[in-house]
């Protein structure tokens, strides 16, 4: 079932009744009311949103992230449970006993997707995606050579312009960017949580200071889909600052089509198989992940 996803960009009081999220609007005093098993991510941008703490209760028991916005209206903290599974010590114990062999070909395979479907928007929007297929052919156990960030070079100069240079800091579009990635990022948080995984048991990324490092790996492969609704957005609209259509249309990217497999599914059910994928090859049941591939 797809789940609904909420953005709060006014001020809002937010409350439970009934295991229902209760939305009124401090303007008219307006009350709207939405089934909590419906939602699967809420997203609060304004800093005069109220919201009651048997709701955030009821909405991590309903493994719903809920996303803060700082003062740039930037995704920038997550609420998620931590009992998202009921098989939840098997699962982690899987991830610790990981092999350092093991945990390498899964980095491989995500960064073999990754460059696989920067290569396919490339050629999807006009330019020249052929030229990072021997990034892709060539990537080595735990990507050694680091194949991905030579990839990364050609493959921004290619997709926005020669000049521009990916940076979280940097000019536009850098900051739709970051926007995709923060929601896509929460979504394979909730995707791994509900399979069963541990998010801060990280394949490649590892942080002190990161809670989410496995997020971060699986994540890499659908990075492609963000970048695509950023290069419409860019060129197609216009688009140089974020607006409120501008971040509806990058919160919709959890609905856009993928293929996964032979089947084509919307990204945030795919995710979901990505993540189940990992358990498995975790277990020893399969040698190869499902990946997402881009239309």
């Amino acid at each position: 079932m797809i789940k609904q996803t909420l953005m709060f960009a006014s001020p809002v009081s937010l409350s439970l009744r009934d295991r229902q999220i209760v939305i009124t609007f401090k303007d008219d005093k307006k009350t709207v009311i939405r089934p909590i098993e419906d939602i699967g991510f809420v997203v609060i941008e304004n800093p005069m949103v109220n919201i009651t703490v048997p709701l955030l209760n009821e909405l991590a028991d309903n493994n719903v992230s809920v996303i803060f916005c700082d003062k740039k209206q930037m995704p920038k903290t997550m609420l998620m449970t931590l009992e998202g599974n009921t098989t939840l010590q098997e699962s982690y114990q899987y991830q610790m006993d990981a092999s350092v062999p093991t945990k390498k070909n899964i980095w491989k395979q995500l960064v073999e997707g990754k460059i696989r479907n920067q290569a396919l928007l490339l050629n999807k929007v006009g330019k020249q995606g052929d030229m990072l297929k021997p990034y892709y052919m060539n990537v080595k156990s735990g990507d050694t050579d680091n194949r991905e960030g030579a990839a990364a070079r050609v493959y921004w100069s290619q997709i926005f312009d020669e000049g521009f240079k990916r940076d979280r800091d940097g000019l536009p579009p850098n900051n739709m960017l970051n926007y995709g990635y923060a929601i896509l990022r929460a979504a394979v948080a909730r995707a791994l949580i509900g399979t069963g995984l541990y998010p801060a048991f990280g394949v490649f990324h590892r942080n002190r200071y990161n809670a989410f490092p496995l997020a971060d790996d699986v994540m890499e492969p659908y990075r492609p889909f963000v970048d695509e609704v950023v290069y419409h957005l860019y060129y197609d609209e216009a688009v140089k600052e974020l607006d409120n259509p501008s971040k509806g249309k990058l919160l919709r990217l959890l609905f856009s089509d993928v293929k996964i497999g032979k089947v084509t599914r919307p990204l945030e059910n795919a995710l979901s198989i990505t993540t189940a994928s990992l358990l498995k090859y975790l277990k020893g049941e399969t040698d190869k992940l499902s990946l997402p591939m881009i239309i």
